[in-house]
């Protein structure tokens, strides 16, 4: 059988999930490929969304026009904004999902989406001619022919799941695994390294002495994904924390030589900034307890996730390490932990659109691009979906700089620096982060998305009302007086807020002016030193990326330029004298050359970056 589509997205993961949507709803004939139509939008590890900088990734995700946001205000079931003690440029929302009703309406949300369709099958095989992608074989025999492909396989490709010296061919847990995708990467010229990950044991909630553990409860006020929710209307729960302890370590210790970790058996790297409870004892041996925090897996089930013990090691070792923990002496594991490692394409092999180097139309999002983290995959999904329908369009890429947004981080990150570890969003990744708060992604990033098709007329007005509203709010404090002093000057203040100005003055209460539009009066005027100080560094930060590079250009050829700089340059490629920067072996020396000798053969003269549309 043969089937055309203008896209295929293949994997139906949160990366997948967003490209296919992106896709449809910018008028292209989309198909979505899972080898499970079941578990699309599984969430294999912690059932949460957000957390910190990975809040900010969603916010940024649903202000381009994404589902992510949407679906977890629609099915969470705890609310909680981290760092609310500390500076607007940390905090970041975090939300736990019922993990099955997030699953349930996202793949509602795909089932129900015009220019979508939804197809369970496997790719065997990738015909390409002359470098371009022409054709994918699925296992069921089907010939797929596509414009464009985009590859969101998470961690199946090649997937071996470990438990103790148990070794299993698989994806996750009971899922098969995509073994022959990878050699169609491979023999497309992809290089290909080994990463790994792991979960947590589930256990059985009704078996758990929450007497004794510490509460964690919710935020009140709960603060939404989406800019389009309203109100939250679901049964928020309580989220527990308990610790290891000594025994339990002595137990982890006295069997670590028969973790696969440690045995040899894995050989692939995990990721540095959610370790093992292995990992943990071992590079820790000092810290007496680990924090753990129990988390229901949503209203309908007693199972809850044992944040925090992440572990491949055997079934008995694992039995004894829960039972010896404080309040789980008489719960049963429910489903076992387990590590695996998977193949991923190091992303220094992909264009900041995505889109792979040495094969057109090709585009990788997620995991396989060496990322952790449903936000880090989603966020990729939808520039990949959105870049591979400008490309069948023939239009330019669109590409988020370093200073527009933590997407622009992220993938400036990978395709730069590449990465040997699973890539974890920060907020110290972030060198504008004062800017790039969760607060502001609709004013940041909502005129793409509206660009593009992907956010409404009636979302686009409610955002240019709401910036009226917050220009004439500014406006007003800054000629309204109180005593000596202008109403903004005393919002300035550390010990004054907004609800303090409306206590102070009836007519600027009778106004009623929303929540967000005092939220980002406030911030505003709190922070404008830092804000402008920032502002200036990135004007220094455009110029270096508005100095475009030239896309095939012989650096071997710039006199003065050391022999590491020349390799790392050909090899990478950047489309700008920022990008080219922030390559490691590139020095400050290095760039000054390339940049004279750029100005002096007259390379730029028109000092614009080629790969933008804005």
């Amino acid at each position: 059988m043969y089937i055309s589509y203008d896209v295929i997205v293949v994997g139906g993961g949160h990366a997948g999930c967003e490209a296919a949507l992106v896709s449809a709803r910018m008028g292209m004939q989309t198909a979505l490929l899972t080898m499970n139509l079941d578990t699309i939008a599984q969430m294999s590890c912690n059932p949460a969304i957000g957390g910190l900088a990975k809040g900010q990734l969603v916010r940024e995700v649903d202000a381009l026009g994404g589902e992510m946001g949407k679906v977890i205000d629609r099915t969470a079931i705890q609310f909680r904004l981290l760092n609310a003690s500390k500076g607007h440029a940390v905090r970041s929302p975090r939300a736990q999902a019922d993990k099955k009703h997030y699953q349930y309406t996202m793949k509602r949300r795909l089932e129900v989406q015009e220019n979508l369709s939804l197809r369970q099958d496997s790719i065997e095989k990738i015909i390409t001619e002359k470098k371009e992608i022409l054709d994918l074989i699925g296992k069921s025999g089907t010939r797929y022919r596509s414009k464009a492909v985009i590859i969101t396989t998470g961690t199946f490709l090649n997937g071996l799941i470990h438990i103790g010296n148990s070794q299993v061919c698989g994806g996750r847990s009971s899922e098969p695994s995509s073994d022959k995708l990878s050699s169609c990467l491979l023999d497309l010229g992809f290089e290909l390294a080994r990463l790994k990950t792991g979960t947590s044991p589930r256990l059985n909630g009704n078996k758990i002495n929450y007497e004794i553990l510490q509460g964690q409860e919710g935020d009140k006020q709960a603060t939404a994904f989406s800019f389009s929710t309203k109100i939250i209307q679901r049964p928020q729960v309580k989220c527990f924390i308990t610790h290891t302890n000594k025994l339990t370590h002595e137990i982890i210790e006295s069997n670590l030589h028969r973790s696969p970790l440690y045995t040899g058996q894995i050989k692939a790297i995990g990721p540095r900034y959610c370790p093992s409870i292995e990992d943990k004892i071992s590079r820790f041996p000092d810290k007496e307890r680990h924090q753990i925090f129990i988390e229901p897996e949503g209203l309908d089930t007693t199972e809850v996730y044992c944040n925090g013990i992440s572990t491949s090691a055997p079934f008995d070792v694992q039995e004894a390490m829960v039972h010896s923990i404080k309040g789980l002496e008489k719960t049963n594991i429910t489903r076992y932990g387990y590590a695996i490692e998977y193949d991923y394409v190091p992303p220094t092999q992909i264009k900041p659109s995505l889109e792979a180097k040495n094969v057109e139309n090709i585009f990788l999002a997620g995991q396989i691009n060496g990322t952790s983290g449903y936000e880090e995959a989603a966020a990729q999904g939808i520039m990949a979906g959105i870049n591979a329908v400008l490309k069948i369009q023939g239009r330019k890429p669109f590409i988020l700089d370093r200073s527009e947004a933590y997407i622009g981080v992220l993938i400036d990150d990978l395709v730069t620096k590449g990465t040997r570890e699973p890539y974890r969003m920060f907020t110290s990744r972030a060198e504008y982060r004062l800017v790039l708060r969760h607060d502001n992604a609709d004013r940041r990033l909502m005129k793409y998305g509206f660009q593009y098709g992907l956010i409404s007329k009636e979302q686009w007005d409610e955002l240019a009302k709401k910036e009226k509203l917050i220009s004439e709010t500014n406006e007003y404090l800054e000629h309204k007086k109180n005593g000596a002093d202008s109403l903004l000057k005393l919002l300035r203040r550390p010990d004054i807020n907004f609800n303090n100005l409306l206590e102070l003055d009836k007519e600027l209460r009778d106004k009623n002016i929303s929540f967000p539009a005092q939220e980002q009066v406030e911030i505003e005027a709190k922070y404008k030193g830092y804000i402008s100080r920032q502002k200036q560094q990135i004007e220094k930060f455009k110029k270096m990326e508005n100095f475009s590079l030239p896309a095939q250009f012989n650096y071997d050829s710039i006199p003065g330029l050391r022999k590491e700089a020349q390799q790392k340059l050909g090899v990478f490629r950047p489309v700008s004298l920022g990008q080219a920067s922030r390559i490691s072996g590139v020095s400050p020396a290095d760039i000054s050359i390339l940049m004279v000798y750029l100005l002096s053969k007259g390379k730029n003269n028109t000092r614009s970056v080629p790969i933008c549309t804005r």
